[in-house]
């Protein structure tokens, strides 16, 4: 089988598998309360962790097509046939590569927050060099961390998901991921994974962020159709670019058929 073996979470249920792609920078983490909600549903949660995030393997490859080549092989080794995709961001454009390509592996799409197009995210670039200036080496502390990098990340609940990525061993502070590999590959994933003739022709639904500014509905539907001819949007206008944390309830409401 190819690909890195995904750390991943799992939550059991009877009914079909869910499999959840997380967003750059992110990990499983930050999923488990909206899986538990969708395994208390009846599913079987599955939650892996990207290469160089979370607890999985570090690569110096990182782009889209690698990062679904992992997810196939993902599925593989756990022997899932078919499930429903749900991705996140940065796993969203992976999850819609891995549909187009892979059609016979989904049953179902769920896209959230983000659009088949390219982004040019500024406010990241901020955060990576706020993640790579900061000293190790004299950190204490999470919160001295979320203190220092306020200059270059002003806005609080960011630092603190920034963050989230440090660990500490007996040798002092580290990143758990991969930063200079998600540095280098962030021009990559950036792009549109997606190339004019790929389509998905199974149920899709892209969910959306009102307050996010990633998906503009009425200018997106276009590029979002031409590769997913049966998708329709759902925006819950109380949330931002995550859903799963800024309205769970109303999330949950929206994967569950």
């Amino acid at each position: 089988m190819g690909g890195v073996e995904l750390a991943f979470r799992e939550w059991p249920g009877a009914g079909e598998p869910i499999v959840i792609l997380h967003g750059m920078l992110g990990s499983s983490r930050n999923w488990m309360t909206a899986a538990k909600d969708l395994a208390d549903a009846g599913h079987r949660v599955l939650a892996p962790d990207a290469r160089n995030h979370g607890a999985s393997p570090h690569a110096d490859e990182m782009d889209y097509p690698t990062l679904a080549s992992d997810l196939v092989a993902f599925l593989d080794r756990r022997e899932l046939s078919r499930v429903i995709l749900l991705g996140h961001s940065m796993g969203g454009k992976t999850a819609m590569l891995a549909a187009c390509r892979h059609p016979d592996r989904v049953s179902r799409l769920i896209v959230v927050d983000i659009a088949p197009k390219a982004y040019r995210w500024v406010g990241h670039r901020m955060e990576f060099a706020a993640m790579a200036e900061l000293d190790l080496a004299s950190l204490h502390s999470r919160t001295e961390a979320e203190m220092r990098m306020e200059g270059r990340v002003p806005d609080w609940a960011m630092r603190k998901f920034l963050t989230t990525n440090l660990e500490r061993s007996e040798a002092g502070w580290r990143w758990s991921i991969n930063l200079p590999a998600i540095t280098a590959a962030l021009p990559l994933l950036e792009k549109d994974p997606l190339r004019p003739e790929d389509r998905y022709a199974g149920p899709a639904q892209f969910i959306v962020g009102g307050k996010s500014r990633y998906v503009q509905p009425d200018a997106d539907l276009p590029a979002i159709r031409a590769h997913f001819p049966a998708a329709r949007l759902s925006v819950l206008p109380s949330s931002g670019h995550n859903p799963h944390f800024d309205a769970r309830a109303e999330f949950i409401r929206a994967v569950l058929p």
